[in-house]
């Protein structure tokens, strides 16, 4: 294993043991250094800031899942995911601005949204518009599932995200259709 990969997962390990005690935002640099022995500039080297770190974690151990070819499957296990290690992404996604996991993990799901959701309209502006809508519903029902005292098992959180997305887009489809026969009618 090359240093730098030993480096960044040493990093990675310290952040996310400080993590179990107290949330992200009360954690520093110069914490996660001290916890596994390093200076601030082999951070600085490898990670522009802890929020830089946590989406590193994200994409290393997720790395292999975002990769398949199955959608659906994915969500099952992004929710499988954060739910084995609910406590660092809890903590993780409440933070919100620049280099925010919450806004990296959006950014991640936008284009397998995109994906899902295909050509259902002829407008790109219309399909960049359900698509961002399903991608923050999507963030904030995560959220709010981790952030719950007793969550219900991943597979049924996957399952709900699912069809909830399945019902809304069909119904956005079906009042598109019927705005656009009544515009030809016109």
């Amino acid at each position: 294993m090359p240093d730098s990969l030993i480096t960044k997962r040493a990093l990675a390990s310290s952040l996310k043991e400080l993590m179990k005690a107290q949330p992200l935002t009360k954690i520093s640099v110069g914490d996660i250094c001290e916890k596994c022995g390093m200076n601030r500039k082999s951070f600085y080297y490898h990670f522009c800031d802890k929020y830089d770190l946590v989406n590193w974690i994200f994409d290393t151990e997720f790395s292999e899942i975002r990769n398949r070819p199955d959608h659906i499957a994915n969500f099952e296990d992004i929710c499988e995911y954060f739910y084995s290690d609910r406590e660092f992404y809890r903590s993780a996604l409440q933070i919100t601005g620049q280099n925010s996991f919450r806004d990296y993990f959006r950014m991640q799901i936008h284009p397998v949204l995109k994906e899902l959701v295909g050509n259902l309209f002829d407008s790109e502006e219309d399909t960049e518009f359900l698509v961002t809508f399903l991608a923050d519903g999507t963030v904030s029902t995560l959220i709010r599932w981790l952030n719950s005292s007793d969550p219900e098992p991943p597979e049924e959180m996957a399952r709900r995200v699912r069809r909830t997305m399945v019902v809304i887009s069909q119904a956005i489809v079906t009042t598109y259709e019927e705005e656009e026969r009544k515009a030809a009618k016109e």
